[in-house]
C-alpha cells in the first residue's frame, strides 16, 4: 500500500489478519499476473512521428514556440502587453519540455521492451483501496499513448461475438459522440468507416490519415489495425485478437451513489436501468446550464450584472465544458475548482473573444449555475455526501481521523494531519523536517471523507469483477471504472461486473459505516441515514449501458 509514511495507516494494516486481507491480495495478484506486450505497428508509427517533430495524434511539438520581439516604442500599454506574452510564452515552452520529457521517458521504455515476448505489472493500492500499476512511465493507467502502446501478450480468436465488440470499441474509441449511440448505433458507425479502416491500417501516415480524427488515435489505430486484418480474412471468428476492449462506467461515482441510496431519478441518469440508449449525465447537465443561460441573457445588465456573462457563454455552453465539474462532483469539487475546470475549457477555445477578466467573470457564473443543476439532478447523492462530510466532520472535531472498513476488509485511515516543524541543528546549518502531529485537519478530513468513501466503494467493486474475472477464466485488466479484457470475453465480463454491483450494494453499507462510528464513538451524537428512494437495484442486471 501507498500510504506516504502515514503512521496510523500503516499499523492498522498490520494489526489486521492477513485471512481478512486475502480477497484484496486475490485480487492484487488477478490484476499482476495479467500479461502484457509492445504493440510494434503502433511504436512503428509513434516513432515515425516523433522523429518528424511530433504535433500528430496529441503529441507535443518538439520545437519551442519563439518569443515575441521587443515592440519597438516608449508605450507603457504596449510593453506590458509584450511582457504578459513573453510570459505566456515561457510557460507554453517549460510545459512543451515536460511533455517532451514524459514522451521521451515512455518511448525508451517501450523501444527497450518491444522484443519481450511478455511482460508483467505488478501492482499496489492507494490508502482507499484502490489499485495501480507500479512501473510509473508505460502503463495502461496512462495516456493514449501507452495504451496504443501496449496489448494484451496472449491473444485469443474472436469468435462469435468478439468482432462484433471490437467494432464498439472502435467507435467508443472514435468518440466526438459516436460513443454516445446505441450499441447497434456505433456497430453502424464502424461499418460505414471500414474503407477509412482499411486505409489507416494499411498507410497510417500517408493515406487519409482518418485514425486521427479519433478522440484516442493511437489505440483507435491498433484497433483499425487488428479490425483489418480480421474483415479481410475468410474466417473473421478464428482470428487472434489481443486489443484489450474497455467497458467504462458512466460517470461511475454518481453510479455507486445512486445506488448507495437507491435513487431512481439519479439511477437513470446514470445507466443503472435499461435504455434504448444511453443516457449522458453530461448532456444533461449541459443542457440545464443552457436553459439558464438563455433566460439570464435576455435579464438587464444593470440590475442582473451576470447578463453580460450569459451572453458571452450563450454559444459555448455544450458536454464539454460541464464534463469534468460534473465528473468530479461527487468527489467534493468546490466551487472554487469548478470555476478553474470551466475557466480552463473556455480558455482552449478559439471562438471566445474576450479578455482574461471577462473570461473570468464568466467562469465564476458558470461553475455557481452548473452546481445548481447538479444539485437539482443529483438530490440524493448530494443529501449522502452531505451525511458522509456531516459524520466525519463530528469525528475530526474529538481529534480524531476517519477511519472505515471497506466491504472486501480493508482498513482505511484518512492521513490528514497538521504538520509541525522539527528542526535538525548541524555544525554546517539547521535543518527544518516535516512531521505529522496528533492534531488532525478538520477540515480536510471533512471535505476528503465523501470522495475517498466512494473511491474505496469503486476500488471494491473492481477487485471483485477482477477476482470473479479469473475464476472464470478470463484476462482481466482494471482502471478504476474502466474494465479490460478480449474482444471474446466481453459479454461474460459485463455479465460479472453487473452481478458483482448488485453482490456489493446488497449488503448494508451505510448501516454498517455508521454502526462503527458508533461503536468508536459512543458519545458523539451522529445524524440519522439520510432518506433512500425505491430503486431495485436488479435492474442493474439487465442494463445494457451500466458499463459501455
Amino acid at each position: 500500500m501507498r500510504i506516504h509514511g502515514a503512521k496510523q495507516q500503516r499499523e492498522v494494516l498490520k494489526r489486521t489478519p492477513k485471512e481478512n486481507l486475502q480477497p484484496v491480495f486475490d485480487a492484487l495478484d488477478t490484476l499482476g499476473n495479467t500479461k502484457w506486450r509492445v504493440n510494434k505497428r503502433v511504436l512503428a508509427v509513434v516513432d515515425r512521428i516523433w522523429s518528424n517533430g511530433g504535433r500528430l495524434a496529441g503529441l507535443v511539438d518538439r520545437h519551442d514556440i519563439p518569443l515575441p520581439e521587443k515592440p519597438d516604442t516608449e508605450d507603457e500599454e504596449q510593453l506590458t502587453k509584450w511582457k504578459w506574452k513573453v510570459k505566456k510564452v515561457k510557460k507554453e515552452n517549460r510545459e512543451r519540455h515536460s511533455q517532451r520529457c514524459d514522451v521521451e521517458l515512455k518511448l525508451t521504455v517501450a523501444r527497450k521492451m518491444k522484443d519481450e515476448a511478455g511482460f508483467f505489472y505488478p501492482h499496489n493500492l492507494d490508502f482507499r483501496g484502490r489499485a495501480y500499476p507500479m512501473h510509473p512511465h508505460l502503463n495502461h493507467l496512462g495516456s493514449d499513448l501507452c495504451r496504443g502502446i501496449l496489448e494484451f501478450a496472449e491473444g485469443r480468436p474472436l469468435g462469435s461475438s468478439g468482432l462484433r465488440w471490437l467494432k464498439i470499441h472502435l467507435a467508443n474509441l472514435f468518440a466526438g459522440g459516436v460513443d454516445k449511440l446505441s450499441l447497434e448505433g456505433r456497430i453502424a458507425f464502424t461499418e460505414s468507416h471500414l474503407d477509412d479502416i482499411f486505409d489507416s491500417a494499411d498507410r497510417p501516415l500517408d493515406g487519409g490519415r482518418w485514425w486521427l480524427n479519433a478522440e484516442d488515435p493511437f489505440q483507435c489505430l491498433a484497433v483499425c489495425i487488428n479490425l483489418a486484418e480480421a474483415l479481410r480474412s475468410a474466417s473473421p471468428e478464428t482470428v487472434i485478437s489481443y486489443i484489450p476492449v474497455h467497458q467504462d462506467g458512466s460517470c461511475n461515482g454518481l453510479q455507486h451513489y445512486a445506488a448507495l441510496g437507491r435513487d431512481k431519478l439519479g439511477a437513470s441518469a446514470v445507466n443503472l436501468v435499461e435504455g434504448e440508449r444511453p443516457a449522458d449525465v453530461y448532456s444533461g447537465i449541459a443542457a440545464r446550464v443552457l436553459d439558464i443561460v438563455k433566460r439570464d441573457a435576455q435579464l438587464d445588465t444593470v440590475s442582473f450584472p451576470d447578463a453580460k456573462h450569459a451572453r458571452l457563454l450563450i454559444n459555448q455552453v455544450d458536454r464539454k465544458l460541464v464534463k469534468q465539474t460534473v465528473m468530479t462532483s461527487v468527489y467534493g469539487v468546490t466551487y472554487i475548482g469548478a470555476r478553474d475546470q470551466i475557466k480552463r475549457r473556455l480558455q482552449e477555445r478559439s471562438n471566445i473573444d474576450a479578455d482574461d477578466a471577462e473570461l473570468f467573470g464568466a467562469a465564476c457564473y458558470a461553475a455557481k449555475i452548473t452546481l445548481a443543476a447538479l444539485g437539482e439532478m443529483f438530490e440524493g447523492a448530494r443529501n449522502i455526501m452531505n451525511w458522509l462530510g456531516d459524520c466525519a466532520k463530528l469525528i475530526a472535531s474529538e481529534n480524531q481521523p476517519v477511519r472505515w472498513t471497506t466491504p472486501l476488509g480493508l482498513p482505511v485511515v484518512q492521513p490528514y494531519r497538521v504538520y509541525g516543524r522539527h528542526l535538525v541543528s548541524t555544525s554546517l546549518q539547521v535543518l527544518t523536517l516535516q512531521r505529522e502531529t496528533e492534531k488532525v485537519m478538520v477540515r480536510r478530513q471533512r471535505t476528503a471523507f465523501p470522495p475517498n468513501f466512494v473511491h474505496s466503494l469503486d476500488g471494491s467493486h473492481m477487485m471483485m469483477t477482477a477476482v470473479a474475472c479469473k475464476r472464470a477464466g478470463l484476462n482481466f485488466a482494471g482502471v478504476h471504472d474502466s474494465y479490460w479484457t478480449h474482444a471474446c470475453n466481453v459479454d461474460e465480463m459485463n455479465r460479472i461486473l453487473r452481478e458483482k454491483f448488485v453482490e456489493l450494494y446488497q449488503t448494508p453499507i451505510l448501516e454498517n459505516l455508521l454502526e462503527s462510528f458508533q461503536t468508536s464513538f459512543p458519545t458523539v451524537p451522529f445524524p440519522p441515514l439520510p432518506d433512500r428512494g425505491d430503486f431495485d437495484l436488479s435492474d442493474v442486471l439487465e442494463s445494457s449501458y451500466f458499463f459501455n
